[in-house]
C-alpha cells in the first residue's frame, strides 16, 4: 500500500539534496521549451491582437499586417543582439532588475522588479487564456467553460513545475518541437502555394469574408497596431534571466539557446504575415459567436481540416497553454534576486524539495488565478495589460548596459548596440503606453508604482529590524544573571506541577500568579502553604511566592498581563521568564471543550511585550506520563538542576 509520502514522490517527484543542484542544469536545446516558450508561442497571438485591431480596415487591414511584423521583428533583432551582450557581461543572471539596479540605481532596478513582475504574471495569464482559445476554435461548444479550462490547465502547469526545471524541460520538449514542426510546414507549403499560383493561392476550405471596411488607415490605428503586435516580443528577456540554469559553458548555451529562439520566433511572425495576406486571412471578433483563430484559419486554407490540421490545433493549444512555463521558470528567480536585496520578504529565499523556490511559484499560481477570474480567461481582454512591463524592463535593461560599457571602458561598440536598443524599445514604451492606455494598460500602469511602494517598504522594515538587532559589541557579562520567573496558575494540578517543578530550576525567584474572580472560590490560596511552602521548606529550599488579585469583572487576562509588564519595567537589565502551563489534547476537536487561555496570553505578550520577557511554553500533554517522574506529586520538592 502507498503512503502518502510515496504519492508526494510519483506526483512532484522525489526531494532532492542541495549536491544534486548540479543534475539540474540544462543544455541549450532543453533551454528552448524552458524559457523560449513564452516567446515562440506568441507567435500564436501576436499577429492575431495586431489582425483583430484591423477588423474595421476590411480587406485592407490585411494589408497591414505585413509593415506592421516587419517593424516587430527588426525590433526583435535589436533586442536580440542587446541581450548578447547582457549575458556575456552578466553569466550569473543579468535580468532587468539585476542591470539596472547596479548601473541606474535602486529606484531603476525597482522600476525593473515592478514591471517584470507584472509582466510574468500577465505572461502566465495570457498563455494560459491564449491556448484556451486555440482549443475553442477547433471545439466551439467548449466556449462556455473557458475559465474553467484555464483554470484546470493552470493546476496542470503547477505540477509539472513543481517537479523542477530538469523534468520540465524534458516534458515541454515534445509539444515545443511538434508546434515548431508543424507550423514552419504549414508556412512552407503556403509559401510553395504562393509560388505556383503567383502569389495568389486557392484556400483548401473556405475562409470567412473580412467584414466590411468601416473606418479609415490613420497614423494612430497603426500605432494601435504595433503595439499589439509588439505583444510576440514578450519572454524575450527570459534566457538572460536565467543564464545559470544552463549547463557549463553557461553563457555560451545561452547565448545558443537565446539564438535559436530569436531566428525561430522571426521567421514564425514574418511567414504567418505573409501567408495571412496571401490567403486574406482575417481576424474574427473574440467575444462573438463564431470566433475562430487566426492560425486556425491559415492552416485549414493552407492545408484543409484533416488529421494534420487537428495536430496542428493540438499542439498550438498545448505550448500556448505551456508557455506560462517562462514566468513559471523565470517569476521564483526574480523574486530570489529582489529578496537578496531585502525589497521583498526572505520567505522567497527558500528552496523546496527540488530546488526550487517554491513560494515564487505559489505567488504566482495565487495572481495567475485571480488574473483569469477577473477577466474570465479572455486572452484579448488581457492583451491591453501586456507588453508594457516587458518594454519597460528591456529599456532599464538596455539603458544599464550602456552605462555599464562606458564605465568599463574600450568597449564603445557594445555601448552603442544596447544604446540602439533602449532608443528602440524606450519609444516603443511609450507607443504600447499610449495606444493601449484606455484599454487597460492604465491598470499595469498604476500597479508599477503600487509594487514600488510596497518593496521600499518591505526594505524599510528590513532595514529597521536591522538596525535593532545588530551587535558588534561584546558579550554583556553582568546581564547573566538568574531571571524572575513567573508562572500563572489557576489551580493545583499536574500541569501546574509540572511548570512549577522546572521553573525552581530556572532559578530562586519564582512568582506564580493567580487572577480569582470575585464569584468564586479562592481554594488555591488556601491550599498554597501545605501544597506548596511546606514541601519546600522541608527540603530547605527557596519558596515560590504565591501573588493573588481579585478580578471583580471576572477578568483573567489584562490582570495577569499588568502585572508580568510591571514587573519587567521595575528592573529593565533582568529576564522576566513567563512559564505558561498548557494542556496538550490528543485531538484537534478536544481544544473545544478547554479554554485556550494560554494560547491567547502568548499572543498578547508577542503583540505587547517588552525586550526583557521571554516566554515558555510547559506542556502536559493530556494521556501521557511524564518520563521525568515516577511519582509527579513530589516533583516540587526535587533539588534544582
Amino acid at each position: 500500500m502507498k503512503t502518502p509520502g510515496d504519492l508526494l514522490n510519483l506526483l512532484l517527484g522525489r526531494p532532492l539534496a542541495t549536491s544534486e543542484e548540479r543534475a539540474e542544469h540544462i543544455g541549450s536545446l532543453a533551454g528552448i521549451p524552458i524559457f523560449g516558450l513564452d516567446a515562440l508561442s506568441s507567435a500564436a497571438y501576436g499577429p492575431e491582437a495586431a489582425l483583430t485591431l484591423l477588423i474595421p480596415l476590411g480587406i485592407m487591414g490585411v494589408k497591414q499586417i505585413i509593415p506592421v511584423s516587419v517593424a516587430v521583428v527588426s525590433l526583435l533583432v535589436i533586442v536580440f543582439f542587446s541581450y548578447r551582450q547582457t549575458i556575456e557581461a552578466y553569466p550569473h543572471g543579468g535580468g532587468s532588475f539585476t542591470v539596472a539596479g547596479e548601473n541606474l540605481g535602486d529606484n531603476a532596478g525597482l522600476l525593473a522588479a515592478a514591471a517584470l513582475m507584472i509582466d510574468y504574471v500577465l505572461t502566465a495569464a495570457v498563455g494560459i487564456s491564449a491556448g484556451v482559445g486555440a482549443l475553442i476554435s477547433a471545439v466551439p461548444s467548449l466556449q462556455a467553460h473557458t475559465l474553467a479550462l484555464c483554470l484546470g490547465i493552470l493546476f496542470l502547469l503547477t505540477l509539472v513545475n513543481m517537479r523542477g526545471v530538469h523534468d520540465t524541460g524534458v516534458v515541454f520538449m515534445i509539444p515545443t518541437y511538434l508546434f515548431l514542426g508543424t507550423l514552419l510546414i504549414v508556412i512552407a507549403v503556403g509559401l510553395v502555394q504562393m509560388a505556383i499560383h503567383g502569389g495568389h493561392p486557392t484556400p483548401v476550405t473556405q475562409l470567412p469574408k473580412p467584414a466590411p471596411a468601416t473606418e479609415m488607415l490613420t497614423l494612430w490605428l497603426l500605432l494601435k497596431v504595433f503595439s499589439s503586435g509588439c505583444t510576440a516580443m514578450t519572454g524575450v528577456e527570459a534566457v538572460s534571466n536565467g543564464v545559470m540554469a544552463f549547463r557549463d559553458d553557461a553563457r555560451k548555451n545561452a547565448k545558443k539557446a537565446l539564438t535559436i529562439i530569436i531566428a525561430l520566433l522571426g521567421v514564425l511572425l514574418l511567414g504567418i504575415a505573409v501567408l495571412c495576406h496571401a490567403y486574406n486571412v482575417a481576424a474574427t471578433d473574440p467575444g462573438g459567436p463564431n470566433y475562430e483563430s487566426v492560425l486556425s484559419m491559415l492552416t485549414r486554407a493552407v492545408l484543409g481540416r484533416g488529421w494534420f490540421y487537428y495536430v496542428t490545433i493540438a499542439s498550438i493549444l498545448l505550448v500556448l497553454s505551456l508557455s506560462a512555463n517562462t514566468a513559471f521558470a523565470d517569476f521564483p528567480r526574480l523574486t530570489r534576486a529582489i529578496a537578496l536585496k531585502n525589497y521583498l520578504p526572505h520567505i522567497f529565499l527558500l528552496r523546496g524539495r527540488r530546488l526550487l523556490y517554491s513560494w515564487g511559484i505559489y505567488i504566482l499560481v495565487a495572481l495567475t488565478a485571480i488574473l483569469l477570474i477577473l477577466f474570465d480567461g479572455v486572452t484579448d481582454r488581457l492583451i491591453p495589460l501586456y507588453a508594457i512591463g516587458a518594454f519597460l524592463a528591456f529599456t532599464l535593461s538596455q539603458t544599464g548596459m550602456v552605462l555599464h560599457w562606458l564605465r568599463e571602458g574600450g568597449h564603445s561598440g557594445k555601448a552603442v548596440v544596447n544604446g540602439i536598443g533602449a532608443f528602440a524599445t524606450g519609444i516603443t514604451t511609450l507607443v504600447v503606453l499610449v495606444t493601449k492606455f484606455a484599454s487597460g494598460a492604465w491598470i499595469t500602469a498604476l500597479l508599477i508604482p503600487c509594487m514600488i511602494l510596497i518593496m521600499k517598504a518591505v526594505n524599510r522594515h528590513y532595514a529597521k529590524v536591522n538596525r535593532q538587532i545588530d551587535l558588534d559589541t561584546p558579550f554583556a557579562v553582568t546581564e547573566t544573571r538568574p531571571p524572575i520567573v513567573v508562572m500563572p496558575i489557576d489551580r493545583w494540578s499536574r500541569v501546574a506541577e509540572k511548570a512549577l517543578s522546572f521553573a525552581m530550576s530556572l532559578s530562586c525567584e519564582v512568582r506564580c500568579i493567580h487572577i480569582q474572580p470575585t464569584d468564586s472560590v479562592d481554594q488555591i490560596s488556601k491550599d498554597w502553604k501545605k501544597l506548596v511552602e511546606d514541601p519546600f521548606r522541608a527540603a530547605g529550599k527557596d519558596v515560590p511566592k504565591l501573588i493573588t488579585r481579585v478580578s471583580p469583572y471576572r477578568y483573567i487576562l489584562q490582570p495577569m498581563l499588568d502585572l508580568i509588564l510591571q514587573f519587567a519595567q521595575e528592573d529593565e537589565h533582568r529576564r522576566v521568564l513567563v512559564l505558561v502551563p498548557e494542556l496538550v489534547v490528543r485531538h484537534w476537536w478536544q481544544n473545544l471543550m478547554h479554554n485556550q487561555r494560554a494560547n491567547v496570553l502568548k499572543l498578547i505578550l508577542l503583540l505587547r511585550g517588552m525586550q526583557n520577557i521571554v516566554v515558555i511554553n510547559i506542556p502536559w500533554y493530556l494521556d501521557r506520563e511524564d518520563p521525568l517522574t515516577e511519582e509527579p506529586h513530589l516533583a516540587a520538592t526535587q533539588p534544582p538542576a
